[in-house]
């Protein structure tokens, strides 16, 4: 503590600082302009990240914006520690703590280390990026960047253990109680790990990958050991523990490469319907959107009898399926469909209905040449 207060001491009596606020007015006035700026530097500092985030990765930017606003914390509390002048009393609740020059050295040891640990995952995941963008797919890029992430951090947290003093093997005396509390405690937490193992060596959906979960649909952004993200259509991040993800129906849109899309129209009944599906089926293979695969074919198909048309289903197949290039390509093919039947006159009819009437025993009819009788005046009651 003594040489923890000789280092300290110089910065924590700085005489300008406590010469711009000698009176209590004065050195309530600088506290109040001191954290006017901390609060303005903060949302300088949260305000120029979407900025910094085009350009430079967004991990790096979010380490910076952390050291930065640690840095301003830390000013910002110098600062009212001098004007203030609470020397004494913060090194008083420092002397508490008891912490001599090895331990301190021992804890600037391991949070070194923890800082070390940290930049090794960095590095990993961009070497993984970088040099095995052509030869490890994606999917086996994200399994062997959090294996390399928990292995990294187990051997630094036993190292931190060991420097304070904890035998890392005396945890294990106690583990099987304690396994018992935690997983009681922790048991959906344990399972979506569990589950999260299983999805990254199962493979069922992998990053960049258009999938639906239950009610969840969009793009695959990443797999941990904990959850899986997905990106919406809206621009929504959607995370999904991993045990439901696992005991949910998913269905992988991009795994084949290709994706069959289709819609229904209906043709007039008074149509040709050979006619009609060959000039929907040639419109489609005429139609020029790159999505479009020429094999397998386009093709219609009958799918039954509307109340005012008969149904047709137009079916046809897209490249490298994505939201955005099915409902390019779709409306692409339903407007060169509908050209062709105007070209063709052929009717794309509106919901019809036919109304009948039958002759009941003492009712009346609503069509034909008889009108129904007026009833009869009423020669009983009082004249009005």
């Amino acid at each position: 503590m003594t040489l923890l207060r000789s280092v300290a001491a110089p910065l924590l009596q700085a005489g300008w600082v406590q010469s711009l606020a000698s009176t209590g007015d004065e050195q309530l006035l600088a506290s109040l302009v001191v954290v006017a700026g901390f609060v303005l530097v903060l949302f300088l500092i949260r305000a120029l990240g979407p900025r910094l985030k085009e350009r430079y990765p967004a991990d790096d930017v979010e380490a910076v914006q952390a050291v930065l606003v640690t840095l301003a914390a830390a000013a910002t509390s110098w600062f009212l520690v001098v004007v203030w002048r609470i020397v004494d009393e913060v090194f008083a609740s420092l002397a508490v703590i008891r912490v001599g020059p090895r331990q301190g050295a021992l804890a600037l040891v391991g949070v070194l280390t923890l800082i070390i640990a940290y930049t090794l995952t960095r590095v990993t995941r961009g070497v993984l990026e970088d040099r095995g963008g052509d030869v490890i797919t994606a999917h086996r890029r994200e399994v062997i960047h959090h294996f390399l992430q928990l292995a990294i951090y187990i051997v630094a947290s036993t190292f931190v253990l060991s420097l304070a003093g904890v035998n890392p093997a005396n945890l294990l005396v106690g583990a099987g109680a304690i396994g018992l509390v935690v997983g009681l405690a922790a048991r959906q937490t344990l399972g979506a790990i569990l589950a999260g193992i299983v999805l990254l060596f199962a493979r069922p959906l992998e990053v960049g990958d258009w999938v639906v979960v239950d009610d969840n649909e969009g793009i695959v952004v990443d797999v941990t050991l904990f959850n899986t993200e997905l990106r919406t259509w809206d621009d929504e991040h959607v995370m999904i523990p991993n045990d439901e993800v696992a005991s949910s129906s998913i269905v992988n849109r991009s795994r084949s490469g290709r994706l069959r899309v289709s819609f229904k129209i209906g043709v007039d009944y008074e149509a040709d319907v050979t006619r009609a599906a060959a000039v929907a089926e040639g419109a489609m293979n005429e139609c020029d959107v790159s999505p479009l695969l020429s094999k397998p074919s386009p093709s219609v198909v009958g799918r039954g009898f509307g109340d005012s048309a008969v149904l047709l289903e137009c079916r046809f197949w897209i490249s490298d399926p994505s939201a955005r290039r099915k409902w390019r390509t779709q409306t692409a093919v339903i407007r060169a469909v509908k050209e062709a039947f105007d070209e063709e006159g052929i009717k794309i009819p509106y919901p019809q209905r036919e109304l009948t009437a039958r002759d009941e025993g003492d009712g009346f009819r609503l069509a034909g040449d008889r009108q129904p009788t007026a009833p009869a005046a009423n020669t009983d009651g009082d004249q009005q």
